[in-house]
């Protein structure tokens, strides 16, 4: 069935270089045929498997952001982002010049203009995350922050004119179902023993509801940064795409600890280092295969894995903090896992692309 393209997305052979593909082409069909089941589902769902697998790192950044935060002094939000964004940039630098990647700083024609958006508004979805949470309890924060899952595919249908399916779109309903039964927000539960405690307990209405405009915030940030990439697609290298990313919440977040006067904190110990250093490296594989999944990935099928990450800090916790899950907690992580597990069993068959699709032959 056709429909329309987006704009957004050029068509692969006016490409000038592919970075990569998981489609099946015509010619491989010999060999498609030949792989076990387990291969068949590995390729064609490598890119939601790749996103859940980042979650995976990104819950373990989260474990370490906690414990970095629970010594003496703590690290003000904007230098953590320096760190980890510093790091990551190097790496990504480092990667694409010992690999010969052409245009590693400037990334390729064509798209710069896009990575800067992505760039930018991705800075915007993780600062936003981390401003909230000042006065905000994790618990509501997460609620709020995974309505981008929701947002995201409905940018994706319409910026991208990517299929959006009913059952996607209900998998997606009852995936935040699933995250608002872990975190038990105190706006919906009450002030049970179980809801976890803000940041600020002291917190004024007019500084929680700034705390959730930064909330939506994030969600407009990271809605942008999605559809963004998506629409990069193969054009351009994850390496480039990480590396704008990286550079932008570098820069911001300098000049903001510059503008705001935010003191620089040093480290007084080792595990201060160790903490801090895994963060940066946590946070750079997650970007990486996040960044990976996404360019194989419907915007609208590939956020649904981003709930994965909830089931992961459920059990992140249990075994670092000693944090032991609710009976809703185990309700919720089975709901997430449920409905991502049934977003990617609805996978359609790999598209057989090849000379058909540039010629009448």
């Amino acid at each position: 069935m056709s429909r329309t393209e987006s704009s957004l997305i050029n068509n692969i052979h006016d490409i000038e270089q592919n970075y990569g593909s998981t489609q099946i082409r015509q010619d491989d069909g010999a060999i498609a045929n030949n792989q076990s089941s387990i291969t068949r589902f590995t390729t064609s769902n490598a890119g939601m498997l790749l996103i859940i697998s980042s979650q995976f790192f990104f819950a373990s950044m989260d474990i370490s952001v906690k414990m970095l935060n629970a010594l003496e002094p703590p690290v003000h939000a904007l230098q953590i982002i320096v760190i980890r964004m510093g790091i990551t940039l190097i790496c990504c630098e480092i990667y694409m010049t010992a690999m010969g990647i052409p245009d590693p700083i400037a990334g390729p024609k064509g798209v710069r203009m896009m990575l800067l958006i992505r760039g930018i508004t991705g800075f915007f979805g993780l600062s936003g995350l981390y401003w909230s949470l000042q006065y905000l309890s994790v618990a509501d924060a997460t609620v709020l922050i995974f309505l981008t899952p929701l947002t995201a595919a409905v940018a994706g249908s319409t910026l991208l004119k990517e299929n959006y399916s009913i059952k996607q779109a209900v998998a997606g309903v009852f995936s935040l179902l699933g995250v608002v039964l872990i975190a038990r927000p105190a706006i919906l539960f009450g002030s049970l023993d179980v809801t976890p405690q803000g940041l600020r307990p002291d917190a004024t209405s007019a500084q929680r509801l700034t705390a959730v405009g930064a909330c939506m915030i994030s969600v407009l940030g990271n809605t942008g940064a999605y559809t963004s990439i998506r629409a990069i697609g193969k054009r351009a290298h994850p390496m480039h795409i990480m590396s704008f990313f990286s550079l932008w919440c570098t820069i911001i977040s300098s000049l903001g600890m510059v503008v705001f006067k935010i003191p620089i904190v040093y480290p007084t110990s080792w595990t201060w280092v160790f903490l801090l250093f895994m963060v940066g490296v946590f946070g750079y594989v997650a970007q990486t295969l996040l960044t990976m999944g996404l360019q194989r990935e419907t915007v609208s099928r590939g956020v649904t894995g981003m709930y994965a990450q909830v089931l992961f800090v459920v059990v992140l916790e249990r075994i670092f903090l000693g944090v032991v899950p609710s009976l809703l907690s185990a309700l919720g992580a089975a709901i997430i896992m449920s409905s991502a597990l049934y977003v990617v069993m609805q996978k359609e068959k790999p598209k057989q692309v090849g000379v058909a699709d540039n010629t009448t032959a």
